[in-house]
């Protein structure tokens, strides 16, 4: 079989051979390619001749992978697949396994580390200290003692959920699975405008689909206190932008930390979320840890060596 690793993974291509070991000594080939290209026609190229490709959150159309005829299998370095054309895949049979948890740690610590930043106002005394300043006009507030609401308590949202209790924070939650692990925590389920309404810290964690479409829109923004947190590390179109941007504008909101947006960076110069006030913004980086690199590439060659013994893992389609 021919492996073709179409971008960087963020660990050394030593690291990546070393991994794929085994499988060379079973006769399996590789293929890096250390430049990430969009291009369709590269991309065609590079992948043309594969069996399985591997990728993180390069954008695969139906084009590219209708042009690879080999294709058999995608070990995808990401949670999400929504930068994968699915419907193609499950039409011709094409195997997708993620390296779902590989960055749950690390999303959730920026989760938490942006509320603090907010919280404590961390980037504008950044500014005034600069600026040979005070810490006047700059008082905080603590997290503890405040109601966190999680939405979605998939994995990531438990860490966050467990982080924010050990801080002292009481926590809510809205999810289409209700977890009796969450309940056993102290958690409280609500629907989702009765967690808007209550929480001075909403934390989004939940997928990227038709379900969860702009999810928190104008009508839920508009439910939340004039003190409260907003913050989003899991996907840019479970959130109205627009509304999102006009609440904080307006002061309805106290302020936002937001990692991704409906595009992968660099985010358009118009985009409404540039130009609202307290916010902490971020390039799509809460998953970026060394530590989650390493742990994903780990993982992609265990999905490949695991469809290849006939017994597939972490298969999403």
């Amino acid at each position: 079989m021919n492996v073709v690793v179409l971008e960087p993974l963020g660990v050394s291509g030593e690291t990546l051979k070393s991994l794929f070991r085994p499988l060379e000594e079973q006769g399996h080939e590789l293929t890096l390619y250390e430049e990430r290209v969009e291009d369709p026609e590269i991309l065609k190229k590079r992948a043309g001749n594969a069996d399985i490709l591997v990728l993180a959150n390069l954008p695969l159309s139906a084009e590219v992978i209708n042009f690879c005829p080999s294709l058999k299998m995608i070990s995808v370095a990401f949670t999400g697949v929504d930068h994968i054309d699915m419907e193609t895949c499950r039409d011709r049979g094409i195997v997708v396994s993620n390296c779902a948890g590989y960055s749950t740690n690390s999303v959730a610590e920026l989760a938490v580390g942006m509320m603090i930043c907010l919280a404590r106002s961390v980037l504008p005394c950044d500014r005034v200290t600069r600026e040979g300043g005070t810490r006047a006009g700059l008082i905080g507030n603590d997290l503890a003692g405040k109601t966190v609401g999680i939405v979605g308590t998939g994995a990531i949202g438990m860490q966050v959920a467990r982080i924010c209790r050990a801080i002292g924070c009481e926590v809510v939650a809205y999810s289409r699975t209700e977890k009796e692990e969450a309940r056993e925590m102290g958690i409280h389920y609500l629907p989702l405008g009765d967690l808007m309404a209550r929480a001075d810290i909403v934390s989004v964690h939940v997928p990227s689909n038709s379900d969860t479409a702009k999810l928190i829109n104008e009508d839920m923004i508009a439910r939340m206190k004039g003190s409260a947190i907003f913050i989003n590390t899991a996907r840019g179109a479970i959130v109205d932008s627009e509304a999102l941007a006009q609440a904080l504008k307006e002061g309805r909101i106290a302020g936002a930390g937001i990692d991704v947006f409906e595009m992968e960076p660099p985010i358009p110069s118009e985009h409404p979320l540039l130009h609202a006030p307290n916010t902490v913004l971020a390039p799509h980086v809460a998953f970026a840890t060394r530590e989650a690199f390493e742990k994903r590439a780990v993982m992609v060659f265990e999905n490949i060596s695991a469809w290849l013994s006939g017994e597939p893992i972490n298969q999403v389609n």
